[in-house]
């Protein structure tokens, strides 16, 4: 995606400085952008991205189109040049990339492939405009596919984990802060955690698809065109809702892939807890993976490893590793083109691959796994988690909380916690006066009950499964809504491309 060029040529003239391109344009050193100048040498290989391009193959030939589109409607193109150009791109779609001829970039090589098939008219193509808001405006027109297939994948995670949620809504299982048992809580309360976090992950997904949904074509080199293009109709043609204003932010910003990586970062955050917590749970055997998501052991045959969760947790390090690569890249960098830009793509697709893969391979672990209820209910009231219910029953019935929190201390400093015994003791010697002056003997055996525990906690938001229900209910209806954003989304590209076609088939 290499571009470095000032000005662009004039209808009547080939693509760089006048050269005859013949139909040998595609030959030895001679390129359509280069000529025989800057055309070889040792550089030549290292300055290339075609290989890389392959990525935006399909946006560029969009983008191509749509211009030549632009420039026929606004009569800078002859139709039957037009006609000629736009066939020709159609041809080389169906060779596909790998039929391109050589070319610093794939933009210059499909330019060359048109050369080639028409003549030197095909140079026309390139016509108001610069590499430099060209690789812009394909490189936002594939990003925003991208981030549309990770808010896709996030919304299918959400969903397994609502499901799962309104399985277990009143499933009891430990709860840990400092990786400690601390309270009682619900696999569904646990489960919604997640999904909370997630529905934040789509939404700044769709945010940076939003901000990322605007064409710089038209701007040209950085300073605009004296050609009578019409950016609006370009942009309408490709899906954008919009241009970049003005034309040298327009070939210069980048910031959109840096808000999308940071989203990914964010979104393989919240998947590398995830993962963390499952298998821990796997391992204590509250949780059984299906086999789909784990394997076994080359020598120990016992063995059944949470590989998929392990690998889907090392995407944050690559998507934290691809925000870093890219604010280095871009950090001082003057305004206008600089060909660092070129190396600063490659930390935004790296990303969103291995987040979006790593999010669809988590929602098929949530979808599957198994929730040990008897091993998970066994489990919640371990060390003494029901502490803080049991001192939130002696302030309910008038205790100050902190002597409560000091009466409770001390049962558990005692390796007394549970025994309702305990507590009427150390009560007893702190207040000075019988417990049942505040509390009941039930109240406070109902707070060591797990179960009682977690159902007293009715707050909103809290772990009680009436709360978890409603809960539940809650983000279905904000995912429903999240997900109609999404594909809302894609039909506008969907319309976009048929709108595309037909003003294509005008003039092929």
């Amino acid at each position: 995606m290499s571009e470095d060029r000032d000005g662009v040529p004039g209808p009547g003239s080939s693509p760089e400085d006048g050269a005859d391109h013949g139909g040998a344009a595609g030959s030895g050193d001679h390129t359509a952008v280069r000529g025989d100048r800057f055309a070889g040498g040792p550089a030549r290989g290292f300055m290339s991205s075609l290989a890389a391009d392959d990525r935006i193959f399909a946006a560029d030939l969009a983008v191509d189109r749509a211009h030549v589109v632009m420039l026929a409607e606004q009569g800078i193109l002859d139709p039957d040049e037009a006609g000629a150009i736009l066939s020709a791109l159609d041809d080389v779609a169906a060779a596909g990339h790998g039929s391109l001829p050589d070319g610093e970039d794939a933009h210059e090589a499909i330019e060359t492939a048109v050369i080639d098939s028409v003549g030197e008219a095909g140079g026309r193509m390139h016509t108001a405009r610069s590499r430099n808001d060209e690789v812009a405006t394909c490189i936002r027109h594939r990003f925003r596919e991208d981030l549309l297939s990770a808010a896709e994948a996030t919304v299918a995670l959400r969903e397994a984990l609502l499901s799962a949620a309104e399985d277990h809504a009143d499933t009891l299982m430990p709860g840990f802060t400092h990786a400690q048992p601390a309270q009682p809580t619900t696999v569904g309360h646990w489960l919604c955690s997640y999904e909370s976090a997630l529905a934040r992950d789509t939404a700044r997904l769709l945010d940076a698809y939003d901000r990322t949904n605007r064409s710089p074509l038209g701007a040209a080199a950085f300073a605009g065109t004296p050609f009578d293009v019409d950016r609006e109709r370009t942009a309408e043609l490709l899906g954008f809702d919009g241009v970049v204003d003005n034309a040298t932010d327009a070939v210069t910003a980048r910031d959109f892939l840096v808000e999308g990586v940071a989203a990914m970062a964010n979104l393989a955050t919240t998947l590398s807890g995830l993962s963390t917590d499952l298998i821990g749970f796997a391992r204590d055997g509250y949780v059984d993976l299906d086999d789909d998501y784990a394997s076994t052991s080359s020598i120990m045959p016992q063995k059944k490893n949470p590989d998929s969760l392990e690998l889907a947790r090392a995407t944050a390090g690559d998507a934290a590793a691809g925000l870093n690569g890219l604010l280095t890249t871009l950090k001082g960098l003057p305004r206008a083109y600089n060909r660092d830009l070129q190396r600063a793509t490659p930390h935004a697709w790296e990303a969103v691959d291995a987040v979006t893969e790593a999010t669809e391979i988590a929602a098929g672990a949530v979808a599957t796994a198994e929730w040990n209820r008897h091993e998970l209910a066994a489990a919640a009231g371990d060390g003494f988690s029901t502490a803080t219910g049991v001192a939130d029953a002696l302030a309910m019935g008038g205790v100050p909380f902190r002597t409560a929190h000091r009466i409770v201390a001390r049962v558990a400093e005692l390796g007394m916690g549970g025994d309702y015994g305990a507590v009427k003791a150390v009560a007893e010697e702190e207040l000075d006066e019988p417990l049942e002056t505040y509390v009941s003997r039930e109240t406070v055996e109902a707070a060591m009950d797990p179960a009682s525990n977690v159902a007293g906690r009715d707050s909103a938001g809290g772990p009680a499964p009436s709360e978890v229900e409603a809960a539940v209910d809650d983000a279905s209806e904000a995912l429903g809504a999240d997900a109609g954003a999404v594909e809302d989304r894609r039909i506008a590209l969907e319309s976009a491309e048929n709108r595309l076609d037909a003003a294509v088939s005008e003039y092929v």
